[in-house]
Order: C-alpha cells, then sequence, then structure tokens
C-alpha cells in the first residue's frame, strides 16, 4: 500500500468537524454514520465490508497500527494524519488510542433476522445503558448467538459507550434496531423461537431448565434493565420466564453477567450432542 501523507488534516477541516458532531445521536442518525475508538473496533470496522468511510490516525498510532492502516486503505477508507488534539477533539474516550474510524451503520432488518431463522437470539427489551449494551452483544457474540435485537425502548446501538463496550462484535452478527417488543417477540415466535423472558424473580429456575432437558430448541432470551427489569407486560409476551439462580450469598447478578450466563446455558444445550466449543478457542 502506499504510505499515508506526512501532511496533517487541520484542525479546521470540515472533515474533522463531521466526525465531531457524531458523537451526538441526532447527527448519527441523520448521517447515518458513526464513531468506532480504538484498534480493535477500526480492525473489526475494515474487515466488514463497505462500513469504514474514514480513519483519523496519529502519526504514532499509524506507526504502531500499520497493520490496520494498510486495511483501512485497503478497505477504501480515507486516512487522515492527525494531531493528538484532533483525535482528542473527535474521541469520547479519556484517553484515545490514537485510531478513530467513521463508520457506516451496520444494523440489519429485523425481517432479515427472521428470515435466517436463528437458534439463539439476544433481545435487548429495556436496556438503557449503553455499556450494558454493549457488553451483552459481545456476550451473544461470544456463546454464538445469530443476531441480537435492540427494541425501540433501549439505548441507541451507536452510542460511543455502547460501540466500545461491545469490543468489535458490533461488527460479528446481524444486530436488529427500534423494534417493538410486541413485535420482536410475535415475529421470533411465528419462526419458532422459543422466548426466555430472563428476571430474578422469575418462576422457572435456569438450572432446573436445562436438567429437564428443555434448552435445546431455537431460543431468544429476553433481557431488561439492570435496576427494574422486565415490566409485567413484557413478562408476560414470553413463553417462561427464567432466573439464574444464586447459589452463595450474592444478592443478584448484573446484567451483562446474567446474560453471558443465559446465553452460554442456552449456547450449550443447543451444541449438546457434539460437545460445547470451549470458551478459550480462537
Amino acid at each position: 500500500m502506499p504510505p499515508v501523507s506526512p501532511e496533517l488534516i487541520s484542525p479546521r477541516s470540515p472533515r474533522v468537524a463531521a466526525a465531531r458532531r457524531l458523537a451526538k445521536r441526532n447527527f448519527r442518525s441523520k448521517e447515518r454514520l458513526f464513531l468506532a475508538e480504538g484498534p480493535q473496533a477500526v480492525r473489526e470496522a475494515a474487515a466488514h465490508e463497505a462500513t469504514l468511510v474514514e480513519l483519523f490516525t496519529t502519526v504514532e498510532a499509524a506507526e504502531r497500527y500499520a497493520d490496520i492502516v494498510a486495511e483501512a486503505r485497503a478497505a477504501g477508507a480515507r486516512v487522515h494524519l492527525a494531531d493528538e488534539q484532533v483525535i482528542a477533539d473527535i474521541s469520547t474516550t479519556v484517553t484515545p488510542q490514537g485510531l478513530v474510524g467513521v463508520c457506516r451503520f451496520v444494523d440489519t432488518p429485523f425481517e432479515e433476522i427472521l428470515a435466517a431463522r436463528p437458534r439463539l437470539v439476544a433481545v435487548l427489551a429495556h436496556v438503557r445503558d449503553p455499556g450494558n449494551a454493549g457488553t451483552v452483544l459481545r456476550c451473544a457474540d461470544a456463546a454464538g448467538a445469530e443476531a441480537v435485537v435492540l427494541t425501540d425502548a433501549s439505548v441507541d446501538l451507536y452510542n460511543p459507550k455502547a460501540v466500545r463496550a461491545s469490543v468489535g462484535s458490533l461488527f460479528h452478527l446481524p444486530v436488529a434496531v427500534g423494534v417493538p417488543v410486541e413485535r420482536a417477540v410475535a415475529g421470533l415466535q411465528e419462526a419458532g423461537v422459543r422466548i426466555l423472558a430472563a428476571d430474578g424473580a422469575g418462576d422457572r429456575d435456569l438450572d432446573e431448565e436445562l436438567d429437564k432437558g428443555s434448552m435445546g430448541g431455537p431460543t431468544a432470551w429476553v433481557f431488561g434493565n439492570e435496576a427494574w427489569g422486565l415490566p409485567e407486560e413484557t413478562r408476560a409476551l414470553a413463553d417462561a420466564v427464567v432466573r439464574v439462580p444464586i447459589h452463595g450469598k450474592a444478592e443478584s447478578l448484573n446484567l451483562a453477567t446474567a446474560a453471558a450466563v443465559c446465553l452460554y446455558a442456552s449456547a450449550r444445550a443447543q451444541r449438546a450432542s457434539g460437545g460445547c466449543r470451549s470458551v478459550t478457542e480462537s
């Protein structure tokens, strides 16, 4: 690949101003663009077809992550050298890593997810914290889920904190956004997917469900707000409301931990006949 131009982009450049505005949801929605920060997210964006539009990088980062810069250029992204102040102005992190990508939206229409007949889905029904949303997305990716659905009552998928918390998983599996929870549940049920609502007050125990052998079929887990759980009307939509058992003295599990437990339980049950892929496998 030809070398990156040594000329630094001006802080007053319209490109810098446009990237800076993407920290705000209304500009992201209008432009259908969002920011991906750090080497892992930028690498994954570059590998995701027709997603990475621009890359802002410091000279030091361009040298340290020369392979990522080359991948960005090969993906057709415009690469801009910038000083640390420009990166700090664009970035939404306290300690930027020198790479900020501008990416096209990557969400998938809900109908396409249904058409693919997924076997394991995470539905974020009332998740308002972007860090939780991104971490659950990462857990779903790790557990081998085929899709994630964010309802219209959940946080913006492209919130910078959510993107960072997903650690690149945003680019790995289909994610539908803005789906009313009733539509999400009904559509998945019509596609033959069993709906399990995860709730600490559930009348069914996850261990008991596993022991009964009822977890092996296509499943969608519905996760709610960490502070107050799922509303009664959302729980009523599910085929079953399941709690993660607390065997020790902990008061509860946080949302991401509970989601990981539930998703891996389903993944193990679905793969029981062929064994379970180790979480340490590459």
